[in-house]
């Protein structure tokens, strides 16, 4: 996909991972329309600030169509926005699940439905930001990573329903990212390893994964161990969970037990 020149929007780019694709896709010649709920942050980019909830019911497609009004058109879809909460799933407050889905799973499919007749019959690129929770399960996270495997999902039946189109889709699977995620989500991150990684080797990636078409990129790339040993040696996966407190081979150090970022939603 080429960046230079096209009409690009990504969502929570207010900071976090979002903040920095939105700099790297103006800088490679793209022109960026930035979600986000922080208007001043995005104030900050050399983009269209485009500021929105996506908790509230319909903002996907609202949201959409505020791209289509002030660009015309969108060749490059970053679904990058997403909250998380920590904590027991019996204490988790049902307002706050819903939220959670709506940010992490029903927006995103609302403002891919919306811009896909637009995209599918011409080059563009569908970019979800999922996580490593969406492809094991974490303890303490339940909903968070029920949102991101129906993400994930979600973006691989795109994929073989576009297959004959020109439109790509591509899955971006990271870990711990180093962002004011955890402050806000309630729980910081305390483990000593796997490090954070920072956002800008996210967004690297990310920028990678367009240009180059790409279907699938993990970060850092050796989280596809873990996923091999849930998929391969199920039994082996969930001994690991029972011995480690839940996570499977999460729990037992093969991937971080919490995984999500802020990403500016």
């Amino acid at each position: 996909m080429r960046i230079a020149g096209s009409v690009a929007l990504v969502t929570g780019a207010s900071s976090g991972i979002g903040r920095e694709v939105a700099r790297r896709l103006a800088a490679a010649g793209a022109r960026v329309l930035a979600h986000g709920r922080d208007a001043a942050a995005l104030a900050e980019l050399d983009a269209t600030p485009l500021v929105a909830e996506l908790a509230e019911p319909g903002a996907g497609g609202r949201l959409a169509e505020a791209a289509l009004a002030a660009a015309g058109r969108v060749d490059i879809v970053v679904n990058n926005a997403g909250v998380g909460w920590a904590g027991p799933f019996a204490q988790m407050p049902p307002e706050t699940a819903t939220r959670l889905l709506a940010v992490n799973l029903g927006a995103p499919v609302e403002l891919t439905r919306a811009l896909l007749p637009g995209l599918a019959d011409r080059p563009g690129y569908l970019l979800f930001v999922t996580s490593i929770a969406g492809r094991m399960g974490v303890a303490g996270e339940a909903v968070y990573a029920a949102g991101k495997a129906g993400l994930d999902t979600f973006a691989e039946s795109l994929r073989f329903e576009l297959r004959d189109r020109p439109v790509q889709v591509g899955v971006l699977v990271p870990g711990v990212v180093r962002t004011a995620f955890f402050d806000r989500r309630g729980r910081p991150y305390e483990r000593e390893r796997p490090r954070p990684v920072p956002p800008g080797r996210v967004a690297d990636r990310i920028v990678e994964m367009i240009s180059r078409d790409l279907p699938e990129a993990y970060v850092p790339g050796w989280l596809r161990g873990p996923v091999a040993v849930r998929s391969t040696l199920p039994g082996v996966y969930r001994r690991l969970g029972a011995r480690f407190g839940g996570g499977g081979a999460a729990s037992a150090g093969l991937a971080p037990p919490v995984v999500q970022r802020d990403r500016g939603a």
